[in-house]
């Protein structure tokens, strides 16, 4: 079946097959290092108890059966290792059917652990980095010509992902139709990075500048990625810029560094050669072999005819946004930001060990704000799970995990403390925890110069009233 193969996406595969995999690592890696302390044995929400649920038993995940947190961490060290050959490229120089098997092999892991992820797990970008691993895995392998059928659906995901995005804003909040969206979401975006303040305050017209230049880039240029090449590249390049833009001014987990990766799936060897003369204008055209062929193309019509349902949702009036259609995640409907939060509140939870109830101290979370003199860092592409709940309870989302914490932190339990940048007690328990809203603003230039401090905070009050430890 050598009209099943093309010699021209050598370049794309490559950048599929092993930045893919480099998600799945940093994922496997983020679930050992959060998973048991979030939803772990005697985590914030335990899959145990989630487990009781029929709806839950009726998931495809290996833990319906049994968990443990050493099974967990059993599953994601086993993921992990499998995704670090697959960065080195190894099982790529063998037969295709080992890529293709190791591919569906951390997408059932990584699918276990998502099914059971309960809130913490409740992103989009889990179900992307799903999709996108059961769909590169019909890549094939060195030995073979790349699956044409592979490479188009790969860029019918990233269509989905960007003109989604881009139709969710059209019919969100009204800040992105008079383009005033950005002059509010570098500031209240849920987690900010060292570069956040600056594009803050930045010029008005350039705020605008820029939501123009994301409804260009998620409403038009998404339809180009099918045009002949070089239109097909150029329009992955017009991608790939402006999530490299989002990476610099954000911290979106994993989400824009994989939308880049899958963008290459538009870009042709011949324009890869056009720019880097010292790659080949053309791969070798090695064919396919009818053995491995034929799953290629069922698994082709599999994702075409799951296609269904988000090509409906993209032209619904209710369109939804993140939305899974099946139990496996595959073929998804995406979207981001529909509306920009206009004030940003942080709640920020104190403790003191003084029974009386004095001298209050501030628990530090890695990526959300908290000190007002603290620039934000960049963690992306690793997910800092609870940073980004605190931001949505900050909201007015449900957290029916947020009691649990604040008894982890009273009993100082050494899982959740980790997921802290700083414990006020080092590791002592308090006497007495409470949460507290503050209304944070990023500082002006001349406030900055006066005071040192990148955050000017307002308290706005109790959000949970003091927790005292029980006397035995």
């Amino acid at each position: 079946m050598d009209w099943l193969g093309s010699s021209d996406y050598v370049f794309a595969r490559e950048v599929l097959q092993r930045g893919v995999a480099a998600v799945y690592l940093i994922a496997f890696i983020s679930a050992i290092d959060q998973f048991p302390a979030l939803l772990g044995e005697r985590g914030l929400l335990p899959v145990t108890r989630f487990l009781r649920f029929s709806y839950a038993r009726r998931q495809p995940t290996i833990f319906r059966w049994r968990y443990s947190d050493r099974l967990l961490i059993g599953i994601c060290t086993g993921g992990g290792v499998v995704a670090a050959a697959l960065v080195a490229g190894l099982p790529q120089l063998t037969a295709p059917w080992l890529t293709t098997v190791l591919f569906l092999l951390i997408w059932g892991a990584y699918l276990s652990i998502v099914n059971v992820g309960q809130t913490f797990y409740g992103f989009g970008w889990e179900s992307l980095l799903c999709e996108a691993g059961f769909t590169v895995a019909w890549l094939g392998s060195a030995t073979t010509s790349v699956p044409w059928t592979a490479i188009f659906l790969t860029r019918w995901l990233v269509f989905r992902l960007e003109f989604g995005a881009g139709m969710i804003k059209m019919r969100g909040g009204r800040e992105w139709r008079d383009l005033t969206a950005l002059y509010y979401h570098h500031e209240t975006q849920p987690m900010p990075g060292p570069f956040s303040r600056q594009a803050h305050l930045l010029p008005k017209w350039f705020h605008r500048f820029e939501v123009l230049g994301n409804h260009f880039a998620q409403l038009v240029v998404p339809f180009f990625l099918f045009a002949p090449q070089p239109v097909a590249s150029i329009a992955a390049a017009i991608v790939i810029l402006t999530q490299l833009w989002l990476i610099v001014t954000g911290n979106f987990a994993w989400l824009n560094w994989i939308t880049v990766i899958l963008a290459a799936s538009a870009i042709s060897d011949p324009v890869v050669h056009a720019v880097i003369p010292a790659w080949p204008a053309h791969g070798t055209d090695a064919g396919m072999p009818i053995w491995y062929a034929v799953p290629v193309l069922a698994a082709s019509v599999l994702l075409v005819y799951l296609s269904w349902w988000p090509a409906r949702n993209l032209l619904a009036r209710n369109q939804l946004m993140n939305a899974s259609f099946n139990r496996w995640h595959l073929v998804n409907a995406y979207g981001a930001f529909g509306t920009v939060t206009k004030t940003r509140f942080e709640i920020v939870i104190e403790g003191t060990d003084d029974p009386a109830g004095g001298s209050w101290k501030e628990y530090e979370f890695h990526g959300k704000p908290g000190d007002p003199a603290r620039v934000p860092r960049w963690f992306a592409p690793y997910h800092l799970r609870l940073d980004w709940l605190m931001w949505f309870l900050a909201l007015g989302a449900p957290g029916d995990w947020f009691d649990v914490l604040l008894a982890r932190l009273l009993a100082a339990d050494r899982r959740v403390l980790r997921l802290l940048r700083i414990d006020p007690f080092a590791g002592r328990a308090p006497a007495a925890v409470r949460a507290r809203v503050y209304r944070y603003r990023f500082a002006t230039r001349a406030e900055k110069r006066a005071t040192g401090l990148v955050w000017i905070r307002e308290d706005r009050g109790l959000y949970a009233p003091a927790r005292r430890a029980r006397v035995r």
